[in-house]
């Protein structure tokens, strides 16, 4: 199965993650896919981000994370900031049409582009400390700024799940329409910024970064947190509740 599919819509580039048997969560080689069709579109006016089959995406694939080795996992930690610096790093928009749930890393590529488009049965929220994890490269720092430092606490602590409205009030996306019209809508925003300078364009998104960038070495260092964390009691715990779709237990604190 290809993970990632591409296409051409009038001007703009479509991305649509591919794995819906696991709601499209990405592993290492499926998000440095999507970070090189990134790095590789500045030949169009504006980029979408979609998910295949009723779901956005569900962050990691964390089958990784209940029997992790320290290569692997420091590949996918990797692989997951490039996919979001690529994101932040491309030339063009990059639009979140949001057909589905987006869970943890997922909701964090949200937080990542530049717009998003909702539709009404869609939900958000990050699950970071409930399957042994933590959201340290988007929702514990730049969404802080989009949404507010108390609502993006409360979503990267409690890891509370939210719908379409609810983001949209907290200013996690742009718009909530009805589900069979997010992809059109998304279509409508590409042909408005087709009718714009990319040059200027270009220059008010990259101006936009920063934000991201200052929050950058905040990036660098959860990930070296996380990377000491592999094979933890907690990581192996959490991740195994969730694929045996079980509540975790985790221990008392030491």
């Amino acid at each position: 199965m290809t993970s990632v599919k591409t296409e051409v819509v009038g001007s703009a580039l479509w991305i649509r993650l591919n794995r819906p048997e696991r709601r499209n969560a990405y592993d290492e080689a499926m998000a440095r896919e999507i970070a090189e069709i990134l790095d590789d579109a500045a030949a169009y006016r504006a980029v979408v981000v979609t998910g295949e089959g009723g779901s956005f995406c569900a962050g990691g694939a964390l089958s990784n994370l209940s029997r992790p080795t320290k290569s692997e996992m420091r590949r996918l930690y990797s692989a997951s900031l490039k996919l979001f610096d690529a994101v932040r790093g491309c030339p063009r928009p990059v639009i979140a049409a949001v057909n589905g749930p987006a869970a943890g890393g997922g909701n964090e590529l949200i937080v990542a582009c530049d717009l998003a488009v909702a539709g009404r049965s869609a939900t958000f929220g990050q699950t970071g400390p409930r399957v042994g994890s933590a959201p340290v490269t988007g929702a514990t720092n730049v969404m802080g700024v989009q949404i507010g430092e108390k609502r993006a606490k409360e979503l990267s602590l409690l890891c509370r799940r939210y719908s379409a409205e609810q983001a949209l009030d907290m200013g996690l996306v742009n718009a909530v329409v009805d589900d069979d019209q997010v992809e059109a809508t998304a279509r409508a925003w590409c042909e408005e910024l087709a009718a714009l300078s990319p040059r200027y364009l270009e220059i008010a998104k990259i101006s936009s970064n920063i934000w991201w960038n200052a929050a950058r070495d905040s990036f660098s260092n959860g990930v070296g947190m996380l990377i000491q964390a592999i094979g933890s009691e907690d990581m192996i715990e959490g991740a195994t509740a969730f694929l045996e779709k079980r509540k975790p237990t985790f221990a008392a604190p030491e």
